[in-house]
Formats: structure tokens, C-alpha cells, sequence
């Protein structure tokens, strides 16, 4: 890299547009693996097994990425000092799309026996480290640029990535499901899906190695420097642990309403796939509403007053949970509306919580803690519960996220109101 291309400039514009379009294709691939998880894998890979066991197997594989993110993002640090933070997002990408090609071209159990979901956990593993190397700092850099008074609505931006990622991975298994016979989708037509993100992944790459290999002005470097792991960890370990307990309830959320439901239906209901497909995509089209009406309301009130309301609203979606049995539209429409609200601050509120020269470090350990403790068990939990004990027994899950949530808020704004550092977000 020349010296004049290190300094080459972007526009905001250029940021927006490769943080939504890196964001979307991270979550098209997230979301295509986690609703094979609840159509595909027990079949595939867990016939051996009863629907429901084969099913909760399915679930622990799926957790295996989200462990693995944050033994990738150290070693990530000590990569990226030497091939640099290009190659090391390069590389951590290359991981995950040769890792999600690997998992659409395996044979399933009747070829290979137990083979098949050992592999499938390894590639599994391997995405994860994919997923936890190629943090890139965007977000930070977005959120450096943002105009005072904005900081609300570009901090949402990426996170349209999820529920916007979620509508094309859920379009694409409708369209499959839908024009194959089951017998075709079992057999093939589950691995299109695969190879697409693939395909979505390389055009993103070179969209971000753009963006990556330029700045918005020296002003926002502090964004990208690692800080050492152990003066992080001595200085900010309590925002560290707060910030990674900040997004629990829409984290936990998020599979709520969307892996969840899918299996609930198949296992336990005579619902069609095809129709809780469709209410999904309604329930995304409206978080998607929810994730910009955030960033509005964050700049007329503040972040925390967004999140303290999505948690209410998150309280009223565990009461609509029993309605997955005869009327799903209840539950999976509130609860997306709610996710979009909720989802929209949970990532923007937390960098300012870090002092600049622990933000970039600080807020990659306090997202990948986050997904492991919100998000990486939801799937298994809720249909653990569900199963067991009843829907009841889930909703009570999920309310325990909106709890942590609560708290975290509480005991980070005293902290920061005792130093006088009590900020409007």
C-alpha cells in the first residue's frame, strides 16, 4: 500500500453505504446457517435422532461460532500487527466463506455416520473464528463521523444489517421450500442457500478492503488502535462486563423471533413452514421500520431512553409467546417491532461508555461477550424450555435477558453520574 492511498479520503456517504452492505451479507450468511439449523440439519445430519433431540443438537452446533468469535478476535490482534487490519479481515473472510461452501457440499449422516455433525461442528468452529477476525472497527468509524445531534441515527445504520440480512436469508429458504418438493430441498437445494453467501461475501470484501485502506480524517484513528488485552482488562473491566450485559434482552430476542419460531412450528404446531416464512419477512420489513424509528427517537431523547422502552415493550412480547399455538402473527410481529427498537441502540450505546484509548479493543470484547451470553444459547434454551416445561418456561428466558438489561443501564449510568462523566446517551 502507498502512502498517498493510506490517506486517501471517503466521503460518509462511501462509509454508510459499505457498513449496510458489509452488515447485510454478514447477517444473510448468520441467518441462512441458523434457519437451516431448525429446517435442515436435523434431518441431515441427526436423523439417528428424534425430531426434538435431533433438533436441540442442532442448536448446540450452532453455538459453537459465537465461542469461537472471541478466541478469533485475540488472536486477531497479534495478526493484525503483522499483515495489518486488511489482511487480517481478508483473511478471517476467506475462513468464512471457504468454511460455508464446506458445510453446503457435505454428505449428511446416512453417507458418512457420525462424521457428518463432527465435521459440521468443526466448519462451525471455523466460520466463528471467521466471524471474530474480520471485526473491522466500520461501526466506530461511522459513529466518529456522525454530525453532533446524529449520533443516534448513524448508529443505527449498521444495525439495519440484521433484520435486513434476516428478510433475504428467510425470502431465499420461502423460495426453496416453496418450488422444490421436500425430497429435492433435503437433497440439494438446502446447499444453494449456502452457496450463496459465498457469492454475496466476495462482492462485500472488496467493499470493505476499500473502506479499510482509506479514513474519514485523523480525528477518528484513535477509533482502530488496539490496546494492549491487559491494560484493557485492568482499566475497563467493569464497563467491559456492563457493556456486554447492555443488549441482553434484544440479543436474546433476536433468536426469539426468529430461529425459534421456526422450529417451534415444526416440531410442535401443523403450521406450515411457508407461512411462518412469510410472517417473518412482514416482522423484518417492520424491524426494519423499528431500527430507524430508533435512531430518531435516540436524537430526540437519548439512547438510553430507547432502550429502557424496547425493554418494556420486550416485557409485553413474553406475554404473546403462548399465541405461537394458534395465532403466531401476534408474537412474531410485536416481537420483531420490538427487536428492531431494541436492536437499533444496542450497539451505538456502548463505545462512549469506553475512554478513546480502550474504544475500539473495549467494544469488540463487550460485542463478542454480548452474542455468547445473549444470543449464542437462545435457540437451544428457548426450545430446551418450550419442550420441557412449556412456552411459558421460555418466555421467563426471555424476560431474564430484558432484567439484565435493565440492570446493566442502571449501574452503568451511576457509575458514570459518580465520576461526572453522566452523558445524554
Amino acid at each position: 500500500m502507498t502512502s498517498a492511498t493510506a490517506h486517501d479520503t471517503v466521503t460518509i456517504e462511501d462509509v454508510v453505504i459499505t457498513v449496510v452492505m458489509a452488515r447485510v451479507t454478514d447477517f444473510f450468511g448468520f441467518f441462512v446457517y441458523a434457519i437451516a439449523s431448525a429446517l435442515v440439519f436435523p434431518t441431515i445430519f441427526f436423523p439417528h435422532l428424534d425430531q426434538v433431540t435431533g433438533t436441540l443438537w442442532s442448536f448446540a452446533l450452532f453455538s459453537l461460532a459465537f465461542l469461537a468469535r472471541p478466541i478469533a478476535s485475540l488472536a486477531g490482534r497479534s495478526l493484525q500487527q503483522k499483515i495489518g487490519r486488511t489482511g487480517k479481515v481478508t483473511l478471517a473472510l476467506m475462513l468464512l466463506g471457504t468454511s460455508t461452501v464446506a458445510i453446503g457440499l457435505m454428505p449428511g449422516y446416512d453417507e458418512i455416520g457420525i462424521m457428518a455433525p463432527v465435521l459440521l461442528g468443526v466448519f462451525r468452529v471455523i466460520q466463528g473464528l471467521g466471524l471474530g477476525g474480520a471485526w473491522d472497527g466500520i461501526t466506530l468509524q461511522l459513529k466518529a463521523a456522525a454530525p453532533k445531534h446524529r449520533e443516534g441515527m448513524y448508529g443505527m445504520i449498521p444495525q439495519l444489517g440484521g433484520p435486513v440480512g434476516f428478510c433475504v436469508a428467510a425470502a431465499l429458504f420461502f423460495v426453496l421450500t416453496g418450488f422444490l418438493t421436500e425430497e429435492e430441498f433435503f437433497t440439494y437445494g438446502w446447499r444453494f442457500a449456502f452457496f450463496a453467501v459465498m457469492a454475496v461475501n466476495v462482492v462485500s470484501l472488496f467493499a470493505r478492503l476499500r473502506l479499510l485502506q482509506t479514513t474519514l480524517g485523523d480525528d477518528v484513528d484513535i477509533s482502530f488502535r488496539s490496546a494492549p488485552i491487559a491494560d484493557l482488562v485492568r482499566a475497563e473491566w467493569r464497563t467491559i462486563l456492563l457493556s456486554a450485559l447492555l443488549p441482553l434482552a434484544s440479543y436474546a430476542l433476536f433468536h426469539m423471533v426468529t430461529v425459534f419460531p421456526i422450529s417451534y412450528a415444526v416440531l410442535f404446531t401443523e403450521q406450515p413452514v411457508s407461512q411462518i416464512l412469510v410472517l417473518q419477512m412482514i416482522g423484518g420489513t417492520l424491524a426494519i421500520c423499528a431500527v430507524i424509528l430508533s435512531g430518531v427517537l435516540a436524537d430526540r431523547m437519548s439512547k438510553r431512553a430507547v432502550l429502557l422502552l424496547s425493554a418494556l415493550l420486550i416485557v409485553v412480547v413474553c406475554f404473546t409467546i403462548v399465541t405461537l399455538n394458534t395465532a403466531p402473527s401476534v408474537y412474531i410481529l410485536l416481537g420483531f417491532v420490538a427487536l428492531g427498537l431494541s436492536y437499533g441502540q444496542s450497539s451505538s450505546i456502548v463505545p462512549n461508555r469506553f475512554r478513546p484509548e480502550f474504544r475500539y479493543s473495549g467494544s469488540a470484547m463487550a460485542t463478542n461477550l454480548s452474542w455468547i451470553l445473549g444470543a449464542a444459547f437462545a435457540p437451544l434454551l428457548g426450545l430446551l424450555l418450550a419442550s420441557t416445561f412449556g412456552l411459558w418456561a421460555a418466555a421467563l428466558y426471555l424476560l431474564s435477558g430484558v432484567v439484565m438489561t435493565v440492570l446493566a443501564l442502571s449501574l452503568l449510568q451511576r457509575g458514570m453520574t459518580r465520576k461526572g462523566e453522566a452523558k445524554a446517551d
